[in-house]
């Protein structure tokens, strides 16, 4: 049995808010701390922001840390895991463009969550390469750690099956040398697609609807508290819906039932809350209140690992040049024995002068 091993990461392009940290962050600091796995490389993926912020490197410049200090805040500790910066690893844009070879234009243009990128940004028929390319270099990025799972939402199926694809025709060409990886979907259901506080499908920093891992207690409350519920229920004594209503999808996401015993010993667990809703009587501002607290309860610890790490960025730079170092290493290893594989590592052939010789009848 070989090695497991979960590669994972995350654009540099903001702050990271609640629905990264539900969506995969919590996940990765789970399974960090399960001892299931040997390695885990969590990766800020800088280059790959940069196929459609191009002419906006400062986002990414000025990201980098963020996402950084987001990360350490949640829970990932450096000595269980490796945090690296994606750029600083030359050889995951190498492995890159030889993988180009063994895919076509077609199949990237079909891959659905490539195409629903590109509608949601308008690219039409002025698709930059790089984005379009994107699976590929994804593709780079989880071979070159040999990752056996990759953590990720269901919405990334496709990207991963086209990795699946790419490391299959690379094998059946080259023999047996990159690993497959597997997906690993998350278990909890409200955690796969938080909504923005508006109701909105995706929470999205230009439309304010996000509720950032930094924000302070004034702010939480402040959003929590003009959240989008059920729109018809208008009078407390009137029955309300729950499917639909951020409130609940939220309380879904986060809530653990020692908080009720805290903050609303009136209901047993979250059943009986939404019940009471269902049928009448109880008001959004009371349910409200109560996911405030619950809010508040899950991401002050964040906020102050937060804050404590912003003191000391010497520290975060640190781990990251050092988890960049190794991260480097191992995908020189990989991509050594890719081009060996390959018969284009030419100084490293102790047989290549003597198998041109006998090929060309040479003494």
């Amino acid at each position: 049995m070989g090695e497991k091993i979960i590669l994972t990461g995350d654009r540099p392009t903001g702050k990271l808010h609640i629905g990264h940290y539900v969506g995969s962050l919590r996940n990765r600091v789970e399974l960090q701390n399960s001892g299931e796995y040997d390695k885990i490389y969590i990766m800020i993926a800088d280059s790959q922001a940069l196929t459609d912020n191009f002419d906006n490197p400062a986002k990414i410049h000025d990201n980098l840390l963020q996402v950084a200090l987001d990360d350490l805040a949640a829970g990932l500790d450096p000595k269980k895991m490796t945090l690296f910066i994606q750029s600083e690893v030359p050889e995951l844009t190498e492995m890159t463009f030889y993988f180009m070879n063994l895919v076509t234009l077609s199949r990237l243009e079909r891959n659905p969550t490539v195409k629903n990128e590109i509608q949601l940004r308008g690219f039409n028929n002025s698709i930059p390469v790089g984005f379009l390319n994107y699976p590929v270099s994804q593709t780079s990025d989880i071979v070159a750690f040999k990752a056996t799972t990759v953590p990720v939402g269901e919405d990334q199926e496709p990207m991963l099956e086209q990795a699946r694809e790419i490391v299959r025709r690379f094998n059946m060409i080259y023999g047996e040398t990159l690993v497959e990886p597997e997906i690993l979907l998350s278990k909890n259901k409200a955690s796969m697609r938080l909504p923005g506080t508006d109701g909105k499908n995706k929470m999205s920093k230009s439309i304010g609807n996000c509720i950032y891992l930094a924000d302070d207690p004034d702010t939480i409350r402040e959003k929590v508290m003009s959240m989008y519920t059920d729109p018809d229920h208008l009078r407390v004594e009137d029955p309300g819906k729950i499917e639909g209503n951020t409130v609940f999808t939220y309380l879904d996401a986060f809530c653990k039932p020692e908080y009720f015993q805290e903050f609303l010993p009136d209901y047993q667990n979250l059943d009986e809350l939404k019940a009471h809703y269902q049928r009448g009587g109880l008001g959004d501002v009371k349910v409200k209140r109560f996911l405030n607290d619950v809010m508040q309860e899950t991401l002050r610890p964040i906020r102050e690992r937060r804050e404590d790490l912003a003191k000391n960025l010497d520290y975060v730079f640190q781990v990251l040049k050092e988890g960049t170092e190794t991260a480097r290493q191992v995908a020189a290893q990989t991509m050594d024995e890719m081009k060996t594989a390959m018969k284009i590592n030419y100084f490293k052939d102790a047989d290549f002068l003597d198998d041109f010789r006998e090929k060309n009848h040479l003494k």
